[in-house]
């Protein structure tokens, strides 16, 4: 991602390079969860937190806090990312983005969603090797419920409600551990 803003750095004369390398490194990864959150394949995701702050570098930000900078640059990836999906013609943002950028905060708070993905991991990490197999292959290889089943050797009865407690697990392991 760095070698697009790498060279538009070379026009930029309100900002170091350093400057820059340090905003990019506080906020890629939680420009990037929020585009993922708004619906963004990861692709696009990639391509729009490039484009963020690319716009960083041709209108210059003052920095007055984290929050703010974070803020800022949720606001302009949204704005991005609204953009490109009226160019395509495919309208799939919310209606009330305050209310988005409300929930953005509860579950990222102020560290851009670390603390919540450090605790999704040691929790997906106390689940059973089936559960987590189970969600592994619906979430990350897009499975359909009957090929778990057939993979698990149960029904798809079972299927369903193995991942439907281990995502309440989930949800219950992750608010206990970042509440």
């Amino acid at each position: 991602m760095k070698s697009k803003v790498e060279g538009a750095l070379q026009a930029s004369t309100v900002h170091t390079e350093l400057e820059l390398a340090e905003l990019i490194d506080r906020h890629q990864v939680m420009v990037w969860r929020y585009l993922r959150a708004l619906g963004a394949d990861a692709a696009l995701a990639d391509d729009l937190t490039q484009d963020t702050f690319l716009e960083v570098i041709r209108k210059p930000l003052t920095q007055y806090s984290d929050s703010a900078t974070a803020s800022y640059l949720r606001r302009v990836a949204h704005n991005l990312f609204i953009s490109r999906r009226r160019r395509e013609a495919r309208m799939t943002v919310t209606d009330n983005a305050e209310a988005f950028e409300d929930a953005w905060m509860r579950w990222a708070g102020f560290d851009g969603g670390n603390a919540a993905m450090d605790a999704l991991e040691e929790c997906f990490g106390r689940l059973t090797e089936r559960a987590q197999l189970a969600l592994r292959l619906r979430f990350a290889e897009e499975a359909s419920r009957s090929s778990i089943a057939d993979a698990l050797g149960i029904s798809e009865h079972g299927a369903k409600n193995l991942m439907q407690r281990a995502k309440a697990q989930l949800r219950d392991c992750v608010k206990q551990k970042i509440s």
